[in-house]
């Protein structure tokens, strides 16, 4: 059921009205807020968060003035907070790397000063840096914050349950069910080794890899890594090819990006002889004949005594990001960056900071080619499904945000990494592995969920409620993008019946709410700006039959009429979401005429809308029950035509599982 959107603050989601037996009142949608934006005609940012800045990350290593900490300790036994606290913003400002694991009670203390004082968003981010750079017990600290973040938490539905409800409603649904994720990129570009680190030419039509297929002669017989290519020829990817020397070597190359005019290439050699550590960063640039040359190392302002690996560059190449575990991070590994000076010059390489990179590891940045996205991949960050899952974060007024989880429909259990996007944003790829089998990488390939979208920041949140008591309902929300039928992976509501999901504006949208206790609702909306929607529908008694007024058949007819569809249809969407339960159908006239013609026609026109169900939403024939009583069960003494009219009726009692499934199971993974 379809319908455009209604200019206002008002607007109504299409139901059949319901009499007599049971009379819930319709689904309410109240655009209860819009919270205008900007005027572009896509913002390509969210809006700024909580602003924490640290200037000395990569100055000093470790910060303390002992007067002063004793001047905000003897605040805080005083309980003096609102001197304490900026006291404490101030000292914590000046942090270097290894306060965050040194001195990280401190973070803990400012956070909680914030929650005195009512600052529930700095409260959270402080508590993050906690959770992020810990190195002792934080179950306290994790209880603090999940008590701030509740409402904000993200219940995705699991993959498997996810897909149920696509294959369930295939055979109804006029839009097109989400398309399949994990797609492995095939036996033309994967090998039986480790496949992984993919980019794309600036016209996307070659791929380039890192590979360990090559093995080194020898007993060991171990891996030779180098860089492979792939062409697209418009249809497929052809069968991977290894890069010439002097790219590939005897040594180790990988992990690499390219300039946009394709004229330059960065990439990763190790253990070769004009390394300063473990692994470096070079460059290479495309020479008349097509081949690479002019190999140089990027120097001791970028490249350190340990690893550094995984180039990228900005969208104007002047900064590069990069991964190192060198001495002086926050983790085992970091997430680095460096930038050109005049001089053309890298300048020395300085730690994303605290917000970034955490006690574990960041590895494989990738900045988008057009966007002020950065995408990497943690296995420190929060909301972590597998071992390392990939993350987006956004520049805004000169700041990097809070990285975020690109969601289920990328990261499964397994590790993800080396994520890239096309120029057009239409398709991601990426390497990733199984659930214990990290070490067996392949690439993927398929088209971009909503959640990895580096436009999907426009905010839509809501709540759901009972129409008569107002207390929040629990249930499925799914978000169909209309126009380019990106997928946008499925949420448990939370239990105050509330929502979220960032998608792109300017587009046409589906939402589906879906729950045993009541009749699934369906609105499509346009999106122009942050949306607050508050909707209200009545909870489903199942001792009490629905009788709907639109279903009425002509005199002596069984014929099922256009104007009864939409009612019908509402029912098989019912059933249709909820697969366990049944449905019986009853049919009764009034008392005029003959007794036995009146039953024969109740029980036709029960046959005849069970037919319509089974037909349309392909229910199988076990799960409706269509009886006629005819005239036997009045609702009314019919004295006048109107007790008649009610009398001739059709109800519907929907039946519940035996054990009836639990309205929202499963909560959270994939």
């Amino acid at each position: 059921m379809k319908n455009n959107l209604l200019l206002g603050l008002l607007f109504w989601l299409w139901m059949p009205s319901v009499s007599f037996a049971q009379a819930p009142k319709e689904p309410q949608i109240i655009l209860s807020k819009r919270i205008q934006t900007d005027t572009a005609a896509h913002r390509t940012a969210p809006k700024p968060e909580v602003a924490i800045d640290f200037p000395n990350v990569n100055k000093i290593p470790f910060y303390e003035d002992r007067k002063k900490l004793r001047a905000i300790e003897k605040l805080e036994r005083r309980h003096n907070w609102q001197k304490a606290l900026p006291l404490l913003a101030e000292y914590v400002k000046n942090f270097g790397v290894e306060n965050f694991y040194k001195t990280t009670p401190l973070l803990w203390r400012l956070a909680q000063l914030y929650e005195r004082v009512g600052d529930e968003d700095r409260a959270k981010a402080y508590y993050r840096l906690v959770l992020k750079h810990h190195r002792q017990d934080i179950r306290k600290i994790q209880l603090y914050y999940d008590s701030l973040e509740a409402k904000n938490k993200t219940l995705y539905v699991p993959l498997k349950h996810y897909y149920e409800l696509v294959e369930y409603r295939k055979s109804i649904n006029t839009f097109h069910p989400p398309r399949g994720i994990y797609l492995n990129m095939g036996q033309e570009v994967n090998s039986k080794y480790e496949d992984y680190a993919p980019i794309l030419s600036p016209n996307n039509d070659r791929l380039i890899f890192s590979s360990k297929r090559v093995r080194r002669k020898g007993m060991n017989s171990t891996a030779n890594e180098d860089l492979f290519y792939s062409e697209y020829n418009g249809i497929s990817w052809e069968e991977a090819k290894p890069f010439a020397k002097p790219i590939n070597s005897v040594y180790n190359e990988g992990s690499a990006c390219m300039s946009k005019d394709g004229q330059t290439l960065y990439f990763t050699r190790c253990e070769c002889p004009d390394c300063h550590g473990n692994c470096d960063l070079f460059m290479a640039k495309k020479l008349k004949d097509g081949s690479w040359g002019n190999i140089r190392n990027l120097g001791p302002n970028v490249n350190s005594k340990a690893w550094d690996s995984h180039p990228s560059l900005s969208k104007n190449e002047d900064t590069l990001y990069f991964a190192s575990d060198r001495l002086g991070g926050f983790g085992m590994s970091d997430i680095y960056f460096t930038y050109k000076l005049k001089n053309g010059q890298w300048a020395p390489a300085q730690n994303m900071g605290p917000i970034i990179n955490t006690r574990d590891s960041e590895v494989s940045p990738f900045f988008h080619p057009l966007y002020q996205v950065l995408y990497f991949s943690s296995r420190g960050q929060l909301l972590n499904n597998g071992d390392f899952d990939i993350y987006k974060t956004y520049r805004v007024n000169g700041r990097w945000q809070e990285p975020r989880n690109i969601g289920p429909l990328v990261n499964g259990k397994g590790s993800e990494y080396y994520f890239t996007i096309d120029s057009n944003s239409r398709n991601l790829y990426y390497a990733r592995s199984e659930e214990n089998d990290l070490k067996n990488l392949d690439l993927f390939s398929f088209p971009l969920p909503m959640e990895a979208h580096p436009l999907a920041v426009t905010k839509v949140e809501g709540t759901l409620v009972d129409s008569a008591s107002h207390k929040p309902l629990s249930g499925i929300i799914s978000i169909i993008d209309l126009d380019h039928g990106v997928e946008v992976a499925s949420k448990y509501l939370r239990e105050d019946g509330s929502f979220d999901f960032d998608l792109i504006d300017n587009n046409r949208y589906m939402m589906i709410i879906q729950s045993p206790d009541f009749f699934s609702i369906e609105k499509e909306f346009d999106l122009k700006q942050d949306t607050i929607f508050k909707i209200m529908t009545s909870v489903i008694d199942y001792s009490i039959p629905l009788i709907f007024k639109n279903i009425e058949f002509d005199e002596g007819k069984a014929r099922i009429k256009s104007n009864m569809e939409g009612i019908l249809d509402r029912i098989i969407y019912f059933l249709v979401d909820h697969p366990t339960f049944g449905l019986k159908i009853e049919g009764h006239t009034d008392n005029t005429g003959d007794p036995n013609l009146n039953l024969d026609l109740s029980q036709k026109r029960a046959d005849a809308i069970k037919k319509y169900i089974m037909d349309k939403g392909k229910i199988p024939e076990d799960r409706i029950e269509a009886w006629g009583y005819g005239s036997s069960m009045p609702l009314k003494e019919e004295k006048t035509k109107e007790d008649q009219q009610i009398n001739r009726r059709v109800e519907f009692k929907i039946i519940q599982p035996k054990t009836p499934p639990g309205q929202v199971p499963n909560q959270g993974g994939n």
